[in-house]
């Protein structure tokens, strides 16, 4: 009778280990090689001879650990110990994905054939994404806040890619379909080749490793590259960006990656001091005091035509106050025809490479802007 109580407490245990959600298992003592990672301050890697554990830390609160991930081959049996964490088969072939920004990596490491469906689609600006849904080989699971759960239950997916917000409540209803939750915190990296090194555990989960290692090593040596040819530049001009939005101005922190790129670009960005990692939001007042004499202005917009002047006068006069408004030094980035959010975040390079030219306009052989053009 005892011997068949401890098959039985073995058999459950197995197969609590093997489920998509937040399972614990046993402990294990052997150690594992760390998969080393220069820039990324929130994902460790560590690799075991059966599995890898991705731990996630909490950006919002340093000291905990948001997730953890046990990435297990699919061919490989379930070995009879596990670390605590959620076990997931890789490499992941049909997954949902939340984030146009995620979508369009996957492209680039040869792994978007494994998008199984995506949410809020109206915001994914990439043709091949659009034409595979038009064709039924991608579902459209609905909106992010509200996902059609019956299609993502007929899809039997995988997993599920989505981006964590700080004391969001959870994820509702797809917490409860026992499928992965990958939770993409690359967005609160603090720098930006920290941020695009998340690729490398994305490469992991979809079997591309070796082309997403492959592509970080490219990016990591063109942002360095690009980085001392800015700082032998002995042009130094400052720099402020965005608009106003309803009664605030939401300015990138001083230690956002945005913050990092201007500082990378060699560019003084009046908002340098600040200690937020996100957006914070001011008063136009506050603003113009600051930066109102700023040599450089950049804004992102979505429309169906480009920007100008008087557009820029018409929407908010206090715009015409600013010095580079004045010497016609503001560079519009319209996202609505470039693929700015959907490349910029993986590929930190392209945005410096921008950002040095509107710095430093005597390095002329950059190539042109890729997402930026002056206002005329």
């Amino acid at each position: 009778m005892e011997r068949k109580l401890i098959i039985v407490c073995l058999t459950i245990a197995l197969l609590l280990s093997s489920c998509g959600g937040r399972g614990k298992a046993s402990s294990v003592s052997e150690e594992g090689d760390t998969i080393a990672l220069h820039h990324t301050q929130n994902l460790t890697l560590v690799a075991y001879p059966d599995y890898i554990v991705a731990t996630l830390r909490n950006p919002w609160d340093t000291l905990k650990t948001l997730h953890t991930y046990i990435l297990l081959p699919k061919e490989k049996p379930l070995p009879q110990q596990l670390p605590e964490g959620t076990v997931v088969r890789t490499p992941l072939s049909k997954s949902v994905i939340y984030s146009s920004v995620h979508c369009s990596l996957l492209d680039k490491i040869g792994a978007s054939g494994s998008i199984g469906g995506v949410c809020d689609l109206k915001y994914i600006q990439l043709p091949f994404v659009q034409e595979a849904c038009r064709q039924g080989s991608i579902a459209d699971c609905g909106e992010s806040m509200n996902p059609d759960m019956e299609r993502i239950i007929d899809l039997h997916p995988d997993a599920i890619l989505l981006s964590p917000f700080e004391n969001s409540g959870g994820y509702g209803r797809v917490e409860k379909l026992n499928i992965p939750l990958i939770e993409c915190a690359d967005y609160m990296e603090t720098s930006p080749l920290g941020r695009a090194e998340w690729m490398r555990f994305y490469g992991l989960l979809f079997g591309a490793a070796p082309q997403a290692d492959s592509l970080f090593a490219k990016v990591e040596a063109n942002y360095r590259q690009l980085k001392q040819r800015a700082a032998l530049s002995s042009t130094s001009l400052s720099i402020i960006s965005e608009l106003k939005s309803g009664s605030a101005w939401y300015v990138p922190g001083g230690h956002s990656t945005v913050a990092r790129l201007f500082r990378d670009a060699c560019g003084r960005y009046a908002f340098a001091d600040d200690k937020h990692s996100g957006s914070i939001p001011l008063a136009f007042e506050t603003v113009f005091d600051k930066a109102g004499d700023a040599d450089v202005w950049t804004i992102k917009y979505n429309r169906d035509r480009d920007m100008t002047y008087a557009d820029l006068e018409s929407d908010y006069a206090g715009y015409t106050g600013f010095k580079a408004f004045k010497e016609r030094n503001i560079y519009g980035c319209n996202t609505g025809k470039v693929p700015f959010y959907e490349e910029t975040p993986f590929r930190p390079d392209y945005l410096l490479a921008d950002f040095i030219q509107m710095l430093h306009p005597e390095i002329g052989d950059l190539g042109g802007l890729r997402y930026f053009c002056k206002i005329k």
